[in-house]
């Protein structure tokens, strides 16, 4: 059953996908339930993998420091030490 939903989107966003829905002959609402329908079986199947989007991978690996469970406010201070020594 097909619903209607009104979304607020920034114009040149629809710009865009109105003219990347045109070149791949789908429409916007095609794009947008394929997306939704996408991340919402993904986050049923593994929720840490449910917001792996190309930049996201991309970026993973990014930083090479570990996790050691200290206080982010600390990690924080200490590498403003570091940046001013």
């Amino acid at each position: 059953m097909q619903s209607k939903l009104t979304l607020s989107i920034d114009k040149d966003v629809i710009v865009r996908a109105k003219h990347y829905a045109q070149e791949n002959q789908q429409s916007v609402s095609s794009l947008v339930e394929a997306y939704l329908d996408r991340l919402s079986t993904a986050q049923k199947k593994d929720p840490a993998q449910a917001y792996n989007a190309p930049i996201t991978t991309s970026l993973a690996g990014m930083f090479a420091v570990e996790d050691t469970g200290q206080d982010y406010k600390d990690l924080l201070a200490d590498a403003r030490l570091e940046k001013h020594v």
